[in-house]
């Protein structure tokens, strides 16, 4: 296992809020602040950083995000923070946090959200701009309860839930604030799936073994990122222009080698042994 750290372009002495690990084909990018993982400004500039490694790391097809321990994957925000800064820097927090969570979900490879814990708040809203979410079972609650504080869920929140779960669900679950486990989440469409683990380490490990299977040899890596992409960007423009965007993606996987590879063992009635090219 290789591993590394972000260098956050801080003040001196800053901690290191956001680890990056590779594990094979697989990123694994870490929120690190005992006890809750929440996130200031220092910790979502780590985390930009972090999306941008794992995007120019060719040797990763797979991305994972998570948080360390076993009681949080993230609680959102710092409250100390928001409580401690002026309103203008809140807004540029927020304005930042939104650009990262864009280049995550723009990232053209497959990103699952280990839900190892509590996943409120803020942390929700990162967990909604992967791809996927998987849940350990019992490990904790889902919302957005930041109406509690007065303000609403200002990074992608009120989006990125109304386009999971429609707007009226969408705006009972914020109105309300209330919390529910990851079993609810998932029959409303917000956890993809909840797993059974008796640890978090072990909830890692499946979630690792599941993630390679998306990468080469085994499925074809960069028709995943094209798939992606197509959805992500498609589905925010007009149908005609999606339509357009999918058959340029389509185009561009038609000459790669995955596509002759896999087109190729259909005919021979073989497996296919993909590269990610």
């Amino acid at each position: 296992m290789a591993t590394g750290t972000i260098d956050p372009q801080a003040s001196a002495g800053s901690r290191t809020l956001v680890r990056y690990d590779t594990r094979g084909p697989v990123g694994i990018i870490t929120l690190d602040d005992a006890p809750a993982n929440t996130y200031t400004h220092e910790m979502m500039v780590q985390l930009d950083q972090a999306i941008v490694r794992a995007r120019f790391d060719e040797s990763v097809h797979v991305i994972v995000l998570t948080g360390a321990g076993e009681k949080f994957f993230c609680a959102g925000a710092s409250i100390q923070m928001l409580n401690s800064v002026t309103p203008e820097f809140k807004y540029y927090f927020c304005l930042h946090a939104n650009e990262t969570l864009n280049r995550l979900e723009q990232t053209p490879k497959l990103v699952i959200a280990a839900l190892n814990g509590h996943t409120v708040g803020g942390g929700l809203e990162i967990a909604m701009a992967a791809d996927m979410r998987i849940g350990r079972r019992n490990a904790g609650k889902v919302g957005l309860p930041e109406v509690n504080l007065g303000v609403l869920p200002g990074t992608g929140g009120t989006q990125r839930l109304a386009r999971l779960v429609g707007k009226s669900k969408a705006i009972e679950l914020m109105v309300t604030g209330r919390t529910f486990d990851f079993d609810e989440a998932a029959q409303m469409g917000i956890v993809t799936e909840v797993w059974d683990a008796p640890s978090a380490d072990a909830f890692m490990t499946q979630i690792v073994e599941y993630a390679s299977k998306f990468a080469p040899p085994n499925m074809a890596s960069m028709a995943i990122g094209h798939i992606k992409r197509s959805v992500q960007s498609g589905a925010e423009i007009p149908f005609e222009s999606s339509l357009t965007l999918e058959r340029e993606l389509q185009s561009l996987l038609f000459k790669s080698q995955d596509a002759k590879e896999g087109i190729a063992a259909y005919d021979e009635k073989r497996k296919a042994i993909f590269q990610g090219r």
